[in-house]
């Protein structure tokens, strides 16, 4: 088994070393699994967060809109951030305690969808014929027993599914939950969800934007790619972050984290599968020519 110290393993993370005794369908099979790299625009978005749920209560308490475009990773942060804040027991009071809870809005944003969304997620049963006052009735008093600092509200750009009346109701319904459980609510979407906030100047005053684009030829990037290369179980470094490579891989995916991600994991299959062990910018270029 490779040793952390080997010299010839130490393009590797410590725990990417021990998968190289695996066999090489094992080694594929490994790379399916979800990863977490830390880098400087998920960790700016994460401290945001985290300075939300430490937030006093107030009468107005301060939410976010992140945006950004499909596949550029703002639900891998959120989950991160759900991750890192785990729910918890109270025993005396037979509770569940849930800092942070995540819903996504439905694909069409009326209240009772909302509604029944919000208690599915929290794991509250209710009949499907309940009217609107009794769902919010039953979230109410679930959400002041769990005593929740944070809502996030994924896939918010579903909004713009609804008429006018409905979208308008819908962003209503947000700050009134934000106004009554005083706690801070987070919004998740592409540039539409911009577009749907704007129509209410209250919503577009009270959610302050903040955008994740699109990666672009830069040291940041460089890191990201030098740290993703790390947690690919090849035997030999790639030397990914060289120019030609980093060119390439950004004209292929536009910039979006998912698509690099699944483009280096599929070159680092090729990689494995024909024995050299190492991302080329061949095998980066074969995997462009098979998403044609």
């Amino acid at each position: 088994m490779p040793k952390s110290g080997d010299t010839a393993t130490a393009h590797l993370a410590p725990d990417v070393r021990e998968l190289l005794v695996l066999d090489d369908e094992a080694r594929v099979q490994s790379m399916q699994r979800d990863r977490w790299i830390d880098y400087g625009r998920a960790s700016a978005v994460l401290d945001r967060l985290d300075h939300l749920l430490t937030t006093p209560q107030r009468d107005r308490m301060p939410c976010l809109l992140l945006h950004g475009d499909s596949n550029i990773g703002k639900t891998q942060i959120v989950r991160k951030f759900i991750r890192d804040h785990p729910s918890t027991f109270d025993e005396e009071r037979g509770v569940e305690l849930r800092q942070v809870i995540c819903m996504q809005m439905p694909p069409l944003p009326d209240q009772k969808r909302f509604y029944s969304a919000l208690l599915f997620e929290i794991g509250a049963p209710h009949s499907p014929k309940a009217s609107v006052t009794d769902l919010e009735g039953i979230a109410r008093t679930l959400l002041r027993g769990m005593k929740p600092r944070l809502l996030v509200v994924d896939e918010v750009h579903h909004l713009l599914a609804g008429n006018y009346r409905e979208q308008r109701a819908a962003m209503n319904l947000l700050k009134y939950l934000a106004n009554d459980q005083k706690m801070c609510v987070v919004l998740v979407g592409t540039a539409d969800a911009v577009v749907a906030l704007q129509t209410d100047a209250q919503m577009s005053s009270r959610f302050t934007p903040m955008e994740l684009p699109r990666w672009s030829e830069t040291e940041e990037f460089r890191r990201f790619l030098h740290a993703f290369e790390k947690l690919l179980p090849l035997k030999r470094p790639s030397s990914l972050a060289q120019r030609d490579s980093v060119q390439f891989v950004l004209a292929a995916t536009g910039g979006l984290t998912g698509a690099v991600a699944n483009m280096l994991t599929r070159a680092a299959v090729f990689a494995i599968r024909d024995r050299s062990e190492s991302i080329s910018l061949a095998h980066l270029e074969k995997v462009a020519q098979a998403a044609a």
